[in-house]
């Protein structure tokens, strides 16, 4: 089984170029995951004061529930704590557990992805292998996401027992693992529906919390799969055309992309690399003329049309 393409970053920096890019930080990735729970918990509190501001809620905690399956992520690859018994505490029970996930299992099979990253073993191929699809074949797609089907078949399904080895491509990334978590997935959102119940507002939880995620975040889950990697060719034979980088604005970030997510080709180049440096790398990337083959997108929308076959 060959292994993907790697390239060494001596190769391109110098050993104090490099430097910043190794260091792991006590406090960043915690704060970060304060942040995630802040803007949920100010998202839910918008939403029960001001029932018409809902719509934008949920959306905001969609995606701040893709933010935590990105903080998870980090974790997997110990960067989201310098001491990794914290990194390893904090990815799994305040961003694995909540929406279903167990760092535990999540950790070797991502580093599969990393390592065989699109080639015939990698486990996440066949979330972009089918692209380009049609339009009307996207669209489906994306009406199953927001309408809760989706969620249904990754998550409701698992739950009941239904935990299946296979994946298709609806089974977003992370949803593999929901069978291992199952109690753990029950204990922590029944604390939350105890809570919300306790504080008045019972209908917030299925409004403001498990809404978001049986729709808007597999929807941007299914987004930020296909952005990262689907109809980005040569990556069996070049490290840096392994995924794709999406540039993205501030509503890009709120709503579709946060914790830096989109900075994706940096991140196949050099995966141990925290998060909050990703831009920092992309800056200093671009400087080198190794960057020119990296396969950047202008924003999600122009990723869609690619997808699309447009």
């Amino acid at each position: 089984m060959p292994a993907a393409p790697r390239i060494s970053p001596t190769r391109l920096f110098t050993p104090d170029e490099w430097a910043p890019f190794q260091a792991r930080s006590h406090w960043r990735g915690p704060l970060l995951v304060l942040h995630a729970w802040a803007v949920i918990a100010l998202a839910v509190a918008a939403g029960v004061i001001w029932p018409v501001l809902i719509p934008i809620s949920i959306m905001i905690i969609g995606a701040r529930q893709l933010g935590l399956a990105i903080l998870m992520h980090e974790a997997a690859h110990g960067a989201l704590a310098k001491n990794l018994k914290l990194n390893d505490v904090l990815g799994h029970w305040l961003c694995a557990v909540p929406i279903g996930a167990s760092l535990a299992a999540y950790r070797p099979y991502h580093l599969s992805h990393h390592k065989f990253a699109q080639q015939p073993e990698d486990p996440d191929l066949v979330l972009s292998e089918p692209f380009p699809v049609t339009g009307a074949s996207l669209r489906r797609k994306i009406i199953r996401d927001l309408t809760g089907q989706t969620f249904f078949k990754q998550r409701v399904m698992l739950l009941i027992g239904a935990f299946r080895n296979q994946r298709d491509e609806d089974m977003a990334e992370g949803a593999v693992v929901t069978g291992k978590s199952v109690a753990s997935f029950l204990m922590v959102n029944a604390g939350m529906l105890l809570a919300m119940t306790l504080a008045g507002v019972w209908w917030a939880y299925f409004v403001l919390w498990l809404l978001p995620m049986a729709t808007w975040f597999p929807l941007v889950t299914r987004l930020r799969n296909i952005a990262e990697h689907a109809c980005v060719e040569g990556s069996s034979d070049d490290a840096f055309r392994a995924a794709r980088t999406t540039r993205a604005g501030w509503i890009e970030r709120a709503l579709i992309a946060p914790y830096w997510v989109n900075y994706h080709a940096e991140h196949h180049l050099f995966m141990h690399v925290p998060c909050w440096r990703l831009p920092r790398l992309h800056r200093l990337l671009h400087t080198r003329p190794e960057a020119a083959r990296m396969e950047t997108a202008p924003g999600y929308l122009s990723v869609l049309r690619t997808a699309a076959g447009a």
